[in-house]
Protein backbone atom coordinates (compact mmCIF):
# COMPACT_ATOMS: atom_id res chain seq x y z
CA UNK A 1 0.00 0.00 0.00
CA UNK A 2 1.43 3.30 -1.16
CA UNK A 3 2.06 6.17 1.38
CA UNK A 4 1.04 9.88 1.22
CA UNK A 5 4.38 11.68 0.46
CA UNK A 6 5.34 13.66 3.75
CA UNK A 7 6.60 16.72 1.36
CA UNK A 8 5.44 16.23 -2.35
CA UNK A 9 8.32 18.79 -3.41
CA UNK A 10 11.16 17.03 -2.05
CA UNK A 11 9.65 13.82 -3.67
CA UNK A 12 12.28 11.26 -6.02
CA UNK A 13 11.31 9.08 -8.66
CA UNK A 14 14.04 5.99 -9.36
CA UNK A 15 13.36 4.60 -12.49
CA UNK A 16 14.39 0.91 -14.18
CA UNK A 17 18.02 2.37 -15.32
CA UNK A 18 20.54 0.88 -18.13
CA UNK A 19 24.01 0.25 -17.06
CA UNK A 20 25.43 2.16 -15.09
CA UNK A 21 28.97 3.23 -16.07
CA UNK A 22 32.32 5.09 -15.12
CA UNK A 23 33.98 6.66 -12.18
CA UNK A 24 33.39 8.71 -9.22
CA UNK A 25 34.23 10.00 -5.91
CA UNK A 26 32.00 9.51 -2.83
CA UNK A 27 31.82 12.83 -0.42
CA UNK A 28 34.33 12.61 2.67
CA UNK A 29 34.15 10.00 5.64
CA UNK A 30 31.07 11.37 7.75
CA UNK A 31 32.83 10.11 10.80
CA UNK A 32 35.98 11.32 10.20
CA UNK A 33 35.24 14.77 9.15
CA UNK A 34 33.04 15.61 12.39
CA UNK A 35 36.43 14.30 14.60
CA UNK A 36 38.81 16.39 12.51
CA UNK A 37 36.80 19.65 13.00
CA UNK A 38 36.68 18.75 16.79
CA UNK A 39 40.18 17.88 17.33
CA UNK A 40 41.16 20.47 15.46
CA UNK A 41 39.07 23.19 17.49
CA UNK A 42 40.88 21.29 20.68
CA UNK A 43 44.65 22.01 19.17
CA UNK A 44 46.80 25.12 19.68
CA UNK A 45 47.64 26.22 15.84
CA UNK A 46 45.83 25.83 12.63
CA UNK A 47 44.87 22.66 11.30
CA UNK A 48 44.45 22.07 7.68
CA UNK A 49 41.68 19.52 6.36
CA UNK A 50 40.82 18.25 3.12
CA UNK A 51 37.98 15.94 1.54
CA UNK A 52 35.64 17.31 4.11
CA UNK A 53 32.41 16.35 3.91
CA UNK A 54 30.09 19.70 3.48
CA UNK A 55 27.05 18.17 4.09
CA UNK A 56 24.46 20.22 6.67
CA UNK A 57 25.65 17.53 9.73
CA UNK A 58 29.30 17.98 9.35
CA UNK A 59 28.37 21.84 8.45
CA UNK A 60 26.25 22.29 11.84
CA UNK A 61 29.87 20.84 13.63
CA UNK A 62 32.14 23.47 11.94
CA UNK A 63 29.69 26.32 12.61
CA UNK A 64 29.57 24.68 16.64
CA UNK A 65 33.22 24.75 16.92
CA UNK A 66 32.99 28.00 16.06
CA UNK A 67 30.78 28.90 19.06
CA UNK A 68 33.01 27.27 21.56
CA UNK A 69 35.35 30.14 20.25
CA UNK A 70 37.07 27.77 17.60
CA UNK A 71 38.06 29.66 13.90
CA UNK A 72 36.70 27.35 11.53
CA UNK A 73 37.03 28.64 7.69
CA UNK A 74 36.15 27.14 4.35
CA UNK A 75 39.28 27.77 1.81
CA UNK A 76 38.57 25.69 -1.03
CA UNK A 77 36.26 22.48 -2.29
CA UNK A 78 36.52 20.40 0.88
CA UNK A 79 39.54 22.32 2.22
CA UNK A 80 39.10 23.86 5.74
CA UNK A 81 41.34 25.78 7.92
CA UNK A 82 40.82 25.35 11.91
CA UNK A 83 42.81 27.53 14.57
CA UNK A 84 41.91 25.19 17.83
CA UNK A 85 41.89 27.17 21.51
CA UNK A 86 43.58 24.01 23.11
CA UNK A 87 42.32 21.37 25.63
CA UNK A 88 40.58 23.17 28.37
CA UNK A 89 39.92 26.57 26.89
CA UNK A 90 36.67 26.30 24.97
CA UNK A 91 34.60 29.19 25.33
CA UNK A 92 30.69 28.76 26.58
CA UNK A 93 28.54 29.58 23.66
CA UNK A 94 26.13 31.96 24.00
CA UNK A 95 23.06 30.82 22.05
CA UNK A 96 21.90 27.05 21.75
CA UNK A 97 23.91 24.22 20.14
CA UNK A 98 21.98 23.62 16.48
CA UNK A 99 22.69 19.70 15.55
CA UNK A 100 20.40 19.20 13.06
CA UNK A 101 20.12 16.34 12.46
CA UNK A 102 23.24 14.67 13.27
CA UNK A 103 23.49 12.42 16.01
CA UNK A 104 27.13 11.57 15.89
CA UNK A 105 27.83 15.20 16.10
CA UNK A 106 25.57 15.58 19.34
CA UNK A 107 26.75 12.78 21.16
CA UNK A 108 30.46 13.45 20.67
CA UNK A 109 30.07 17.21 21.35
CA UNK A 110 28.14 16.05 24.72
CA UNK A 111 31.60 14.52 25.44
CA UNK A 112 33.74 17.61 24.56
CA UNK A 113 31.38 19.91 26.98
CA UNK A 114 31.27 17.72 29.55
CA UNK A 115 34.81 17.81 29.93
CA UNK A 116 35.09 21.68 30.26
CA UNK A 117 33.65 23.72 32.72
CA UNK A 118 30.82 25.25 30.86
CA UNK A 119 27.13 24.93 30.14
CA UNK A 120 25.55 24.79 26.48
CA UNK A 121 22.39 23.50 25.16
CA UNK A 122 21.61 20.75 22.84
CA UNK A 123 18.92 21.08 20.30
CA UNK A 124 18.18 19.36 16.81
CA UNK A 125 15.31 18.73 14.25
CA UNK A 126 12.46 16.38 15.21
CA UNK A 127 14.22 12.89 14.19
CA UNK A 128 16.69 13.74 16.30
CA UNK A 129 15.26 14.87 19.44
CA UNK A 130 13.24 11.22 19.30
CA UNK A 131 16.90 9.65 19.46
CA UNK A 132 18.17 8.38 23.31
CA UNK A 133 20.80 10.07 24.60
CA UNK A 134 21.12 7.60 27.82
CA UNK A 135 24.23 6.10 26.58
CA UNK A 136 25.98 9.05 26.85
CA UNK A 137 24.43 10.36 29.54
CA UNK A 138 25.20 7.77 31.80
CA UNK A 139 29.31 7.69 31.82
CA UNK A 140 29.58 11.40 31.37
CA UNK A 141 27.68 11.91 34.06
CA UNK A 142 30.00 9.31 36.62
CA UNK A 143 32.71 11.52 34.98
CA UNK A 144 31.30 14.87 36.74
CA UNK A 145 28.79 16.26 34.21
CA UNK A 146 24.79 17.31 34.98
CA UNK A 147 22.56 17.01 32.64
CA UNK A 148 18.77 18.63 32.57
CA UNK A 149 17.10 16.39 29.71
CA UNK A 150 13.51 15.47 28.33
CA UNK A 151 11.84 11.86 29.37
CA UNK A 152 14.21 9.09 28.26
CA UNK A 153 17.32 11.51 28.38
CA UNK A 154 16.27 12.79 24.96
CA UNK A 155 17.16 16.17 23.50
CA UNK A 156 16.46 19.19 23.90
CA UNK A 157 19.04 18.97 26.74
CA UNK A 158 21.38 21.27 28.50
CA UNK A 159 24.49 19.99 29.84
CA UNK A 160 26.50 21.46 32.43
CA UNK A 161 30.26 20.74 32.50
CA UNK A 162 32.56 19.20 35.03
CA UNK A 163 34.98 21.50 36.89
CA UNK A 164 37.30 18.91 37.82
CA UNK A 165 36.50 16.08 35.27
CA UNK A 166 36.88 12.09 36.76
CA UNK A 167 38.83 9.81 34.77
CA UNK A 168 36.55 6.30 34.72
CA UNK A 169 36.81 3.04 33.67
CA UNK A 170 33.94 1.78 31.42
CA UNK A 171 32.83 -0.89 30.09
CA UNK A 172 29.96 0.07 27.70
CA UNK A 173 27.25 -1.99 27.32
CA UNK A 174 26.34 -0.87 23.53
CA UNK A 175 28.66 -1.64 20.74
CA UNK A 176 29.07 2.13 20.03
CA UNK A 177 31.41 4.21 18.34
CA UNK A 178 29.54 7.17 19.34
CA UNK A 179 29.63 6.43 23.05
CA UNK A 180 33.46 5.33 23.58
CA UNK A 181 34.23 8.62 21.88
CA UNK A 182 31.85 10.91 24.06
CA UNK A 183 33.87 9.21 27.06
CA UNK A 184 37.30 9.68 25.35
CA UNK A 185 36.52 13.69 24.72
CA UNK A 186 35.70 14.46 28.26
CA UNK A 187 38.81 12.20 28.99
CA UNK A 188 41.18 14.53 27.45
CA UNK A 189 40.42 17.33 30.07
CA UNK A 190 40.76 14.35 33.49
CA UNK A 191 43.77 13.99 34.87
CA UNK A 192 45.02 10.51 34.87
CA UNK A 193 43.53 8.41 32.56
CA UNK A 194 40.49 7.25 31.10
CA UNK A 195 39.62 3.59 30.30
CA UNK A 196 37.01 2.33 27.69
CA UNK A 197 36.13 -1.62 27.73
CA UNK A 198 34.57 -2.75 24.38
CA UNK A 199 33.32 -6.61 24.11
CA UNK A 200 32.56 -5.56 20.33
CA UNK A 201 35.58 -3.70 18.60
CA UNK A 202 33.70 -0.56 16.94
CA UNK A 203 35.19 1.92 14.35
CA UNK A 204 38.25 3.42 15.79
CA UNK A 205 38.61 6.78 14.14
CA UNK A 206 38.84 8.92 17.40
CA UNK A 207 41.90 6.57 18.52
CA UNK A 208 43.44 7.47 15.16
CA UNK A 209 43.16 10.72 15.37
CA UNK A 210 43.86 11.33 18.85
CA UNK A 211 47.30 9.54 17.92
CA UNK A 212 47.72 11.77 15.16
CA UNK A 213 47.29 15.31 17.00
CA UNK A 214 49.79 14.12 19.63
CA UNK A 215 47.28 12.32 22.22
CA UNK A 216 48.60 9.09 24.05
CA UNK A 217 46.41 6.66 23.44
CA UNK A 218 47.22 2.79 23.99
CA UNK A 219 44.58 -0.22 22.71
CA UNK A 220 44.88 -3.40 24.97
CA UNK A 221 43.42 -6.79 23.43
CA UNK A 222 42.00 -9.12 26.03
CA UNK A 223 41.44 -12.76 26.19
CA UNK A 224 37.87 -12.69 26.59
CA UNK A 225 37.90 -10.46 22.59
CA UNK A 226 36.99 -7.76 24.47
CA UNK A 227 39.29 -4.54 23.71
CA UNK A 228 40.39 -1.82 25.86
CA UNK A 229 41.20 1.80 25.29
CA UNK A 230 43.14 3.87 27.71
CA UNK A 231 43.49 7.06 27.43
CA UNK A 232 46.25 9.98 29.19
CA UNK A 233 44.33 12.46 30.19
CA UNK A 234 45.35 16.33 29.37
CA UNK A 235 47.53 16.50 26.47
CA UNK A 236 48.78 19.49 24.49
CA UNK A 237 47.14 18.46 20.81
CA UNK A 238 49.12 20.10 18.28
CA UNK A 239 47.91 20.29 14.51
CA UNK A 240 48.09 17.87 12.03
CA UNK A 241 46.89 17.96 8.14
CA UNK A 242 43.58 15.59 8.09
CA UNK A 243 42.71 14.11 4.59
CA UNK A 244 39.51 12.78 4.76
CA UNK A 245 38.67 9.57 2.30
CA UNK A 246 35.74 8.76 0.77
CA UNK A 247 33.01 7.53 2.92
CA UNK A 248 32.23 3.95 2.42
CA UNK A 249 28.43 4.66 4.07
CA UNK A 250 27.98 6.59 0.68
CA UNK A 251 29.75 4.81 -1.52
CA UNK A 252 27.42 1.87 -0.43
CA UNK A 253 24.60 3.26 -2.27
CA UNK A 254 26.56 3.50 -6.19
CA UNK A 255 28.40 0.00 -5.60
CA UNK A 256 24.96 -2.02 -4.67
CA UNK A 257 23.44 -0.17 -7.60
CA UNK A 258 26.05 -1.83 -9.64
CA UNK A 259 25.80 -4.54 -8.46
CA UNK A 260 22.08 -4.75 -9.07
CA UNK A 261 21.87 -3.26 -12.70
CA UNK A 262 22.77 -5.52 -15.33
CA UNK A 263 25.75 -4.84 -17.55
CA UNK A 264 27.19 -2.18 -14.98
CA UNK A 265 30.10 -1.62 -14.01
CA UNK A 266 31.96 1.26 -11.96
CA UNK A 267 35.20 2.06 -10.34
CA UNK A 268 34.59 4.24 -6.61
CA UNK A 269 37.99 5.87 -5.79
CA UNK A 270 39.28 6.96 -2.25
CA UNK A 271 37.57 5.32 -0.07
CA UNK A 272 38.53 4.13 3.82
CA UNK A 273 38.69 0.52 4.29
CA UNK A 274 39.06 0.59 7.60
CA UNK A 275 38.65 -2.90 9.22
CA UNK A 276 35.70 -1.59 11.30
CA UNK A 277 33.99 -0.12 8.30
CA UNK A 278 34.25 -2.44 5.71
CA UNK A 279 31.86 -5.53 7.18
CA UNK A 280 29.50 -4.72 3.77
CA UNK A 281 32.20 -5.16 1.07
CA UNK A 282 33.11 -8.51 2.94
CA UNK A 283 29.28 -9.32 3.10
CA UNK A 284 28.61 -8.96 -0.78
CA UNK A 285 31.96 -10.33 -1.67
CA UNK A 286 30.56 -13.30 0.35
CA UNK A 287 27.17 -12.79 -1.49
CA UNK A 288 28.80 -13.70 -4.88
CA UNK A 289 29.52 -9.66 -5.65
CA UNK A 290 32.16 -8.84 -8.03
CA UNK A 291 34.05 -6.08 -6.25
CA UNK A 292 38.24 -5.69 -6.66
CA UNK A 293 39.76 -4.04 -4.33
CA UNK A 294 42.46 -1.71 -6.12
CA UNK A 295 45.39 0.76 -5.12
CA UNK A 296 45.48 0.17 -2.15
CA UNK A 297 47.34 3.02 0.37
CA UNK A 298 47.01 4.49 3.91
CA UNK A 299 46.26 8.34 4.09
CA UNK A 300 45.81 10.26 7.43
CA UNK A 301 46.30 7.00 9.17
CA UNK A 302 43.88 5.63 7.54
CA UNK A 303 43.58 2.40 5.24
CA UNK A 304 42.29 3.71 1.72
CA UNK A 305 41.54 1.62 -1.36
CA UNK A 306 39.67 1.86 -4.90
CA UNK A 307 36.62 -0.49 -5.90
CA UNK A 308 36.10 -1.73 -9.11
CA UNK A 309 32.37 -2.95 -9.30
CA UNK A 310 30.48 -5.03 -11.86
CA UNK A 311 27.39 -5.98 -11.86
CA UNK A 312 26.70 -9.77 -10.33
CA UNK A 313 24.06 -12.54 -9.63
CA UNK A 314 23.93 -12.37 -5.65
CA UNK A 315 22.96 -15.56 -3.86
CA UNK A 316 21.51 -14.88 -0.04
CA UNK A 317 23.57 -15.38 2.76
CA UNK A 318 23.24 -15.54 6.91
CA UNK A 319 25.50 -12.46 7.77
CA UNK A 320 27.63 -12.97 11.10
CA UNK A 321 26.06 -10.83 13.77
CA UNK A 322 29.25 -10.48 15.30
CA UNK A 323 29.64 -8.20 11.99
CA UNK A 324 26.67 -5.72 12.82
CA UNK A 325 29.33 -3.16 14.42
CA UNK A 326 31.16 -2.54 10.89
CA UNK A 327 28.37 -2.08 9.02
CA UNK A 328 25.64 -0.88 11.41
CA UNK A 329 24.53 2.40 8.86
CA UNK A 330 24.49 0.08 5.93
CA UNK A 331 22.04 -2.99 6.47
CA UNK A 332 18.95 -1.03 4.68
CA UNK A 333 21.09 -1.08 1.48
CA UNK A 334 22.22 -4.62 1.87
CA UNK A 335 18.15 -5.54 2.38
CA UNK A 336 18.36 -3.92 -1.16
CA UNK A 337 21.19 -6.38 -2.25
CA UNK A 338 19.22 -9.21 -0.50
CA UNK A 339 16.05 -8.05 -2.67
CA UNK A 340 17.60 -9.07 -6.14
CA UNK A 341 19.79 -12.03 -4.60
CA UNK A 342 18.39 -15.91 -4.81
CA UNK A 343 17.38 -17.41 -1.40
CA UNK A 344 17.63 -15.76 1.52
CA UNK A 345 19.71 -13.41 3.60
CA UNK A 346 19.46 -13.38 7.29
CA UNK A 347 20.81 -10.44 9.29
CA UNK A 348 21.00 -10.77 12.77
CA UNK A 349 22.01 -8.81 16.26
CA UNK A 350 20.68 -5.80 14.19
CA UNK A 351 18.71 -3.87 17.43
CA UNK A 352 20.73 -0.74 17.16
CA UNK A 353 18.78 -0.19 13.64
CA UNK A 354 15.86 0.07 16.51
CA UNK A 355 16.91 3.49 17.43
CA UNK A 356 18.99 5.40 13.81
CA UNK A 357 17.22 8.44 12.48
CA UNK A 358 13.94 6.38 12.00
CA UNK A 359 13.44 2.66 13.14
CA UNK A 360 15.42 1.45 10.63
CA UNK A 361 14.28 -2.05 10.43
CA UNK A 362 10.67 -1.06 10.40
CA UNK A 363 11.41 0.86 7.36
CA UNK A 364 13.43 -1.48 5.40
CA UNK A 365 10.92 -4.17 5.85
CA UNK A 366 7.90 -1.98 4.88
CA UNK A 367 10.11 -0.17 1.59
CA UNK A 368 10.70 -4.05 0.49
CA UNK A 369 7.05 -4.73 1.08
CA UNK A 370 5.97 -1.88 -0.78
CA UNK A 371 7.67 -3.33 -3.66
CA UNK A 372 6.79 -6.82 -3.64
CA UNK A 373 10.01 -8.33 -1.49
CA UNK A 374 8.74 -10.70 1.24
CA UNK A 375 10.63 -10.13 5.07
CA UNK A 376 9.97 -10.96 8.03
CA UNK A 377 11.71 -8.95 10.99
CA UNK A 378 11.72 -9.50 14.91
CA UNK A 379 13.16 -6.97 16.88
CA UNK A 380 16.60 -7.56 16.20
CA UNK A 381 16.36 -9.52 13.18
CA UNK A 382 15.38 -9.37 9.58
CA UNK A 383 15.17 -11.94 6.98
CA UNK A 384 14.73 -10.87 3.10
CA UNK A 385 12.86 -13.27 0.58
CA UNK A 386 15.51 -12.47 -2.60
CA UNK A 387 13.98 -12.04 -5.89
CA UNK A 388 16.66 -13.65 -8.23
CA UNK A 389 16.82 -9.89 -9.47
CA UNK A 390 13.27 -9.50 -10.38
CA UNK A 391 12.05 -7.20 -8.03
CA UNK A 392 8.35 -5.89 -8.74
CA UNK A 393 9.04 -1.86 -7.65
CA UNK A 394 6.15 0.36 -8.07
CA UNK A 395 5.94 1.10 -4.57
CA UNK A 396 5.85 4.68 -2.43
CA UNK A 397 8.19 4.51 0.20
CA UNK A 398 8.09 5.94 3.30
CA UNK A 399 11.86 7.66 4.48
CA UNK A 400 10.44 8.79 8.26
CA UNK A 401 12.90 11.82 7.55
CA UNK A 402 15.98 9.05 7.34
CA UNK A 403 18.27 10.03 4.53
CA UNK A 404 19.94 6.40 4.32
CA UNK A 405 16.32 5.03 3.97
CA UNK A 406 15.72 7.26 1.12
CA UNK A 407 18.98 6.19 -0.59
CA UNK A 408 19.12 2.59 -0.31
CA UNK A 409 14.85 2.94 -2.01
CA UNK A 410 16.93 4.79 -4.97
CA UNK A 411 19.35 1.82 -5.47
CA UNK A 412 16.44 -0.39 -5.17
CA UNK A 413 14.22 1.69 -8.12
CA UNK A 414 17.12 1.89 -10.37
CA UNK A 415 17.35 -2.47 -10.40
CA UNK A 416 13.24 -2.57 -10.28
CA UNK A 417 11.08 -3.46 -12.98
CA UNK A 418 8.72 -0.47 -12.51
CA UNK A 419 9.49 3.15 -10.74
CA UNK A 420 9.88 3.35 -6.91
CA UNK A 421 9.00 7.07 -5.82
CA UNK A 422 10.69 8.25 -2.47
CA UNK A 423 7.68 10.54 -0.70
CA UNK A 424 10.49 12.81 0.85
CA UNK A 425 14.20 12.98 -0.97
CA UNK A 426 15.39 16.51 0.99
CA UNK A 427 17.08 14.74 3.71
CA UNK A 428 19.98 13.19 1.72
CA UNK A 429 22.06 16.34 1.79
CA UNK A 430 22.77 15.71 5.72
CA UNK A 431 25.64 13.29 4.76
CA UNK A 432 25.52 13.60 0.67
CA UNK A 433 24.66 16.60 -0.77
CA UNK A 434 25.07 15.75 -4.36
CA UNK A 435 23.55 11.84 -4.42
CA UNK A 436 21.14 12.37 -7.03
CA UNK A 437 23.76 14.06 -9.25
CA UNK A 438 26.53 11.78 -8.81
CA UNK A 439 23.83 9.07 -9.62
CA UNK A 440 23.04 10.32 -12.57
CA UNK A 441 26.29 10.67 -14.23
CA UNK A 442 26.92 7.03 -13.90
CA UNK A 443 23.79 6.96 -16.17
CA UNK A 444 20.90 6.99 -13.54
CA UNK A 445 17.44 7.93 -14.49
CA UNK A 446 15.77 10.32 -11.69
CA UNK A 447 13.00 12.42 -11.68
CA UNK A 448 11.24 15.00 -8.79
CA UNK A 449 11.70 17.86 -6.90
CA UNK A 450 14.22 15.52 -4.40
CA UNK A 451 17.31 16.72 -5.71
Amino acid sequence: MAHAPQNPNSSLIAEPSHALAGRLRVPGDKSISHRALIFGALAVGETRITGLLEGEDVLATAQIMRQFGAEATRTGEGAWSVRGVGVGALREPAEALDFGNSGTGARLIMGLVAGHPITATFIGDASLSRRPMGRVIAPLTQMGAIFHAREGGRMPLTLTGARHTMPITYESPVASAQVKSAILLAGLNAPGITTVIEKVPTRDHTERMLRAFGAKVETESREDGAVAIHLTGQPELVPCPIVVPGDPSSAAFPVVAALIVPGSEITVEGITLNPHRAGLYTTLIEMGGDIEIMNQREEGGEPVADLRVRASELRGIEVPPERAASMIDEYPVLAVAAAFASGNTVMRGIHELRVKESDRIAATAAGLRVNGVKVHETEDSMTVEGRSGHVEGDGTVATHMDHRIAMSFVVLGLGAQRPVTIDDASMIATSFPDFAGLMRGLGATLAGQGQ
